[in-house]
């Protein structure tokens, strides 16, 4: 496997698998965000996983947070917003290389945590997070009120 830093929106790959991830959004709302994480690197940082062939095999997308992250001690934290393996290539320590990845950018950030969410939900997720050596720190339920 081979990690290659994005840099550029039209990075091979990292805009099919960051839809994989999240299908609910629209490609011009990837991309908008994605912009985002090119123009601030010292606050973000994005890296696509690819086989021997070149092609895409996961992503992972990581932050400085220096807003309260639940279940942390310490400021800024790293944050990874995603990480997905595509199905196919699961199980082969991808998604270890792409969490070591950010470990690394994450200690030379200063940091000393390393956080991430899932939802209830997401079995696979919470699996995926234990395999890497996530610990769970607490669940929430989010409200809200429609305010007339």
């Amino acid at each position: 496997m081979k990690l290659v830093q994005c840099t550029s929106t039209s990075q091979d790959g990292w805009l099919s698998l960051r839809r994989e991830l999240w299908p609910e959004s629209p490609p011009d709302e990837h991309l908008a965000e994605m912009r985002t994480f090119i123009e601030q690197p010292g606050r973000f940082f994005q890296l696509v996983a690819y086989d021997a062939d070149r092609l895409p095999a996961g992503f992972v997308e990581a932050a400085l947070r220096t807003d309260y992250v639940n279940g942390t001690d310490s400021s800024p934290v790293a944050f990874v917003e995603g990480i997905y393996v595509a199905p196919s290539y699961r199980r082969r320590g991808i998604g270890t290389l792409l969490v070591a990845a950010v470990v690394t950018w994450a200690k030379a950030c200063n940091c000393t945590e390393l956080a991430s969410d899932a939802l209830l939900d997401n079995k696979t997720s919470q699996a995926m997070h234990r395999a890497l050596g996530f610990e769970e720190t607490e669940r929430v339920v989010f409200y809200r009120k429609l305010i007339p």
